[in-house]
């Protein structure tokens, strides 16, 4: 969008609306890279991307989306471009991933953590898209480039992995108590069911 151009009445500039999409592109971010860090550098890298681009957006699209798709696609840049960088040599961060739960309900959040650090990316993406951004399986394909079918694929095998991890069994909950990202990783049902 360009100085030029002007908005429609009562239609809000998108580059006003960044603010409001920070946390969900940070946590898909953490989701993707699992380091902090990282996942900030990326979110600032996609915000600079997206304010370059902004001409290239269609006011009146979903700007989360488009957003979440230029991290997404500059995460797997960097990926191919780092991919024979190692990036813990001295196993600092390693170090830090071990914390001694304080109760069951951490414990069991730590568990799934872990199982869910061993998913590979795509099954990762897909299940925080899906599940816990709430996105639909047809918006999750636009962002991720694939069809619709390879989504809901992606995140069934994904949810099946995932439960195999945990080694729970058909039906079984991963917590006792309701954690809602969790549980809508998890979930197979809902507003993005087949």
């Amino acid at each position: 969008m360009t100085a030029e151009q002007r908005l429609p009445e009562g239609v809000r500039d998108p580059r006003d609306e960044l603010p409001d999409h920070l946390p969900a592109l940070r946590a898909f971010a953490i989701s993707l890279t699992r380091n902090v860090t990282v996942a900030d550098d990326l979110v600032q890298d996609t915000i600079v991307k997206a304010w370059t681009n902004f001409d290239k957006f269609t006011v009146g699209t979903n700007l989360r989306a488009w957003l979440f798709t230029i991290l997404r696609n500059t995460f797997y840049s960097d990926r191919r471009k780092n991919r024979r960088e190692v990036p813990d040599p001295e196993g600092a961060h390693a170090a830090t991933l071990f914390v001694k739960p304080d109760h069951d309900g951490r414990m069991a959040f730590n568990e799934f953590s872990a199982a869910f650090d061993k998913l590979t990316p795509e099954h990762r993406e897909v299940l925080i898209l899906v599940g816990a951004s709430g996105f639909s399986y047809e918006d999750a394909a636009g962002m991720m480039g694939v069809a619709v079918g390879t989504v809901k694929s992606r995140a069934n095998r994904a949810r099946a992995r995932l439960a195999e991890l945990l080694h729970l069994d058909e039906g079984e909950q991963v917590f006792s108590g309701n954690d809602g990202t969790t549980m809508a990783v998890m979930s197979k049902s809902g507003t993005n069911a087949a």
